[in-house]
């Protein structure tokens, strides 16, 4: 199986403090020792860096790039997949909602990804299986 992995996921792991750390941590156990395949984009991974940077700082970072990112498959975003991530944004009228949200639906669908790692509700809106 394959799990699709969300900023909101991985800023709840390292965020001790995040309300949803202790189920993040709990789901990421759980997924390392099941042998589940971990998959993320490289605009979640940026987006997740920029957070850890701004809100927990460098150490935070540098943690989040040695000991996590090694463990995740990273599906790099092309013209392809910005293009329908960023017509999909538009076209769906909803502030709330972000272009790296968009193309993490562009790749899940394109690699047949149906379970999602998130604490953000717009994956289940989109029909993906959620752990949260």
């Amino acid at each position: 199986m394959i799990c699709f992995i969300d900023t909101s996921a991985f800023f709840a792991l390292l965020d001790s403090d995040d309300a949803n750390h202790n189920p993040a941590r709990n789901h990421w156990n759980d997924l390392l020792s099941d042998g589940t395949m971990l998959t993320s984009s490289n605009y979640v991974l940026l987006e997740t860096m920029v957070l850890l940077q701004n809100r927990l700082g460098l150490a935070a970072l540098r943690g989040f790039h040695e000991d996590i990112v090694p463990l995740i498959g990273v599906e790099w975003v092309n013209q392809e997949i910005h293009s329908a991530g960023m017509a999909a944004l538009l076209s769906s009228g909803k502030r709330a909602l972000s272009l790296v949200d968009c193309t993490s639906f562009e790749v899940m669908r394109k690699l047949g990804i149906r379970k999602a790692f998130t604490f953000d509700r717009h994956f289940k809106q989109q029909g993906f299986q959620v752990l949260a």
